[in-house]
């Protein structure tokens, strides 16, 4: 999986619930999902149609009610859950919400290594300069990204590296996600 893709799933706050609570057994049905995961039915519906457009998640033929589908996971969507689920695993409750947030997993997988701002920012092509930064400052308040200044360089820079629950989850997408190539 590229990174491009990681960001594509991770756009969508409720996905990498789905996919890790997939993984892990729960029932391919909209119910039993929907109380698995503890979302509103407007955004894990919106969740649910993000992941059959992106071709993980397909409606499960000759099985369920036409108004109660059932879905299960196709060929890519196994991988991706994979990796959902372990880092659903390493996570606690209380991190789940930055977990949902859009650039939470795409900055951590960038910082397998320490890395400035502008090297985060080129690994995300996507990402403003005010998302990346209002990330980092979120899981800096966690203890998820350390930040320390060089002050040997001038002016000084900023080097963020993954650490603690932040440095786990970084090492599990890191072996699994490409990172773009500049």
């Amino acid at each position: 999986m590229d990174i491009d893709f990681l960001v594509n799933i991770t756009s969508r706050a409720w996905a990498l619930s789905i996919l890790s609570n997939l993984h892990e057994g729960v029932a391919g049905r909209q119910a039993a999902l929907l109380t698995a995961t503890g979302a509103s039915r407007s955004a894990f519906g919106q969740s649910m149609e993000h992941l059959i457009e992106s071709g993980l998640l397909e409606r499960n033929p000759g099985h369920g009610h036409p108004l109660r589908p059932e879905f299960r996971l196709t060929p890519s969507g196994v991988t991706a859950a994979a990796i959902a689920y372990k880092v659903q695993s390493v996570s606690g409750d209380e991190d789940q919400d930055l977990l949902r947030r859009s650039w939470t997993l795409p900055v951590l997988t960038t910082l397998q290594t320490p890395r400035h701002f502008n090297e985060i920012r080129r690994n995300l092509l996507t990402i403003t300069d005010r998302a990346l930064s209002q990330t980092l400052k979120s899981m800096e308040e966690r203890s998820w990204v350390h930040r320390s200044v060089t002050n040997t360089a001038r002016p000084p820079r900023s080097i963020y590296s993954a650490v603690n629950t932040g440095g786990v989850i970084s090492q599990i997408t890191g072996a699994e996600v490409r990172l773009a190539r500049h």
